[in-house]
Formats: structure tokens, sequence, C-alpha cells
């Protein structure tokens, strides 16, 4: 009888099974997908260095909402609110009606949104995203070129005075590239309209932000769209341009090693120079020479690489160039010598003090990151591992690095080589004057007769 109880049991948790695998509408899950851009970074991600992925002074949309340490934020994120409406002579009312028709949208973004967010919660998120919002689109005009329209806040405002700007909104920056802090685009372009109302425009935000987060970049490229957030559009401003591929069958190895480290290459007759551009994807290797961008190491580098990875492995169709980038460095990037020899070719700009801190910073974050084997960089890999490969360049790259290191190297070879061409020269001319002597003395008398 138990046993049958227990098959019975059984058939029902199949029966169950078996329902729940039918109701399951495949096109369903498919569009949440597709919304989502912005997720929680999971714990096997995070190990490298959890800190990294925490906002330090403010909470921008729901993930950290209410975090204890980011509270003290909360009040000025009002009075944001209050001098923009008050500027645009709009209410609160029409910002609401204005954000009320995307909330479906906005609220798709996030994946794994807690339920307090939805349902009943609606409001609370809309209102959550109105204040961030409206807190971004001022921190980011007052550190703008002119700073005109947002002379409005008091002279010794703690966020949006010049003081403000010098101390906290390089703190502001750097928690706008964490990837669970982001705020849709979408949002920010509605908020400008509806303030502005003018139609919404794709390349003024897109421009807005990345003048913001990083005013070294170069211009976005126009008419690509609007960007899903700003950790989105910096990633993208890093990328700008097409990918050098060199396809050269004589170039490109079977098996797939790893690249040695710059100060072998280089000890290997491989020279290094900067890019024309900054973009990742302008790294080339010819006729012995390998290009790549500069890339300026500070303290906000690491923070800015972990979270841009973080979003390539979770967002599905991203890609995997910045990872990829950061792989190719990881594998040129041994010791501090490696750091020295970039640096002194100008690829790398160290702003944090130590050449080993920056081989550390390198060697740390591309833990567990794998290269494309698509990649264009795999190709360049490869291209450089064949020319290394070759025994004449190693020996023309020793001769070089021997004799042409210095002046006085090669003045001593040159003198070396022109005493030598002296005594070869003195011998040979000692062998002709014998050979000469010998010829034109006389040939011996025949011995008188008896």
């Amino acid at each position: 009888m138990a046993a049958a109880g227990g098959s019975s049991s059984k058939r029902t948790w199949v029966v169950d099974v078996e329902k729940k695998l039918k109701e399951a509408d495949k096109s369903a899950e498919v569009l949440p997908w597709e919304r989502h851009c912005i997720y929680r970074v999971p714990p096997c991600i995070t190990n490298i260095k959890s800190k990294a992925y925490q906002p330090q002074v403010v909470s921008l949309g729901p993930f950290h909402h209410g975090d204890l340490d980011l509270r003290p934020m909360e009040e000025h994120k009002c009075r944001a609110l209050r001098q923009l409406l008050q500027r645009a002579e709009r209410t609160f009312d029409e910002l609401v009606d204005g954000v009320e028709d995307i909330t479906e949208q906005l609220q798709g973004a996030y994946m794994d949104l807690d339920g307090e967010w939805r349902g009943g919660g609606r409001e609370r998120f809309l209102a959550m995203m109105i204040f961030d919002g409206c807190f971004l689109l001022e921190v980011m005009r007052c550190t703008a070129a002119d700073g005109k329209q947002v002379s409005d806040y008091a002279h010794n405002d703690p966020i949006f005075s010049p003081h403000g700007t010098l101390n906290m909104v390089p703190y502001i920056r750097r928690d706008m590239l964490m990837l669970e802090n982001q705020l849709p685009l979408l949002l920010l372009q509605k908020l400008v309209e509806v303030e502005s109302g003018k139609p919404p425009n794709n390349d003024f935000i897109n421009r807005m932000v990345l003048e913001f987060l990083a005013q070294s970049s170069g211009p976005f490229p126009p008419g690509t769209g609007l960007g899903l957030h700003p950790l989105d559009v910096f990633r993208r401003s890093m990328l700008t341009g097409k990918c050098h591929q060199i396809w050269s069958p004589q170039d490109i190895e079977e098996d797939n090693v790893i690249i040695r480290s710059a100060l072998k290459l280089y000890e290997a007759g491989i020279q290094f120079k900067p890019s024309k551009t900054l973009s990742l994807h302008d790294i080339q290797f010819r006729s012995g020479m390998l290009s790549m961008p500069t890339v300026s190491v500070d303290d906000s580098t690491e923070y800015m690489f972990l979270n841009v990875m973080a979003f390539e492995r979770l967002h599905v169709g991203a890609g995997n160039n910045v990872t990829d980038y950061i792989f190719f460095m990881n594998n040129i990037i041994n010791s501090a010598k490696d750091v020295e020899l970039l640096s002194s070719k100008g690829i790398i700009q160290n702003a944090i003090g130590s050449d080993q801190a920056v081989a550390k910073l390198f060697n740390t974050i591309s833990r567990d990151v794998m290269l494309d084997p698509n990649s264009p960089l795999d190709a360049v890999q490869r291209q450089v591992n064949s020319y290394f490969r070759k025994p004449w360049n190693i020996r023309r790259a020793n001769l070089i690095h021997t004799y042409f290191r210095s002046p006085w190297a090669f003045l001593s070879l040159a003198a070396a080589i022109l005493l030598l061409g002296m005594t070869i020269m003195q011998t040979i001319y000692t062998v002709l004057l014998f050979y000469r002597d010998d010829n034109s003395s006389p040939p011996p008398s025949a011995p008188s007769p008896i």
C-alpha cells in the first residue's frame, strides 16, 4: 500500500510539472528579456571586487534606493526637482503625466525588479524615476561649459555650486558608471521633452551624458539611436569606428597561443606606438609595429572597466569588445616593466603612480575573462605570435638592442668593424705582396761547366 501511495504521489508531481511546461509561453519569456538592460550583478562577478559595483553617494533607480549610506542625497534630489520645475515653468503633474506613459517600459528595463515597485508600488516607482531623473539632469547641466541655465542655485549649494562640482560631482560621475545604478535614457528623454515642449532628440541626450561622463572622449556618432543608459553610452563611445581586420593566411597560426608580454615582444623587435584614435577597435599589427589606443589609468579606471565588462556579460547582444581588450592588455602586461615600456611609448598614461599598481589592476580585473575566438584581437594575437617566432626577427632585434641602444655602443661597434676591416685588408695586402715578390725573383742560374 505504501508503494502504491508513493507511486500516486510521484504521479501527481509529474502531472504538475507537465502542466507547468505546457502553460509556459516562449514568446512571453522573450519579450521581457528584450526589454532588460539594467541588471543586478551576480556574486560570480562581484567576488573580484564587490565595492566596484556599489554606488558611494547617490542611488539612481530602484536597486539601491533607500540604502542607508545613500539617503543623505535624497534631499538634494528634491531641490533639483523644484529648481527644474521653476525654471521650465512646469508643474509636477505635467512631469507625472509624461513619465506615466512610459512607466511600463521603464520597469521592464530592470531585470528582477522587486514586487514592491510593481502593482500597488507603481506610483512609488514613478515618483522615484522623476526625482532621480531630474537630479541627474541638473547635475549634468551644472557641469556644462556655460553653466548659465543652472545659475539659480545658491552660491554655497553643496551639490550644484562650483564647490559641489569640484568636490562632489566626481563621486556622482563614478556612481553613474555602476551597472546596478543606471537610469534608462528614455526617462531623461521624456523629462527633457516635457520640460522644453519639443520633440525628443536622441543625439542630444547621448551627447549630454557622454560630455558629463568623459570630457576627453571623441564625439558620439550621430544617428546611432538613443543609448540604453549612461553606462551603455560610455561603452559605445569607447568603440567608435570599425575594427581593423587583416586576415592574411601566412600570419595566422593554427594554435591559439597567448601573446607574450610587451617587454618580450619589444626584445623580439616588435615596436609599439599609440593609435590615431582612442577607440578600443583601433588595434592593429603591421610590419612589426603594434599600434594601440592610449588609455588613461586613474582611480576610477578599475570601477569603469569592471562594470562595462559586467554589462557585456549580462546583456545579450552587447558584444564582447571591451572584455576582449582587457584580456589582450592582461596578456601583454605581466609586470611593472611592461607598464613602464608602454608608458614610455605613450600607450598608458599612468595617473595612479606606481607601475606595479597598473600591472596589478589589469591582472586583477581580467580574472575569469576569456577572449572571443571571433574577435579581431584574436587575429592580432596570432599575427604578433607569427612574427615573434621568426628567428631572423629575433636576431635582428638582439643586434639592434645590443649595439644600437646608445651612441657609444654604436661607435664601439663601428670602431670594431673598422679595425676588423683594416686587419683583413692588411692581411690581404701582405699575402699579395709575398706572392708578387716570389714571382719577380730571377730564376736560379745553371751551374758553370768544369
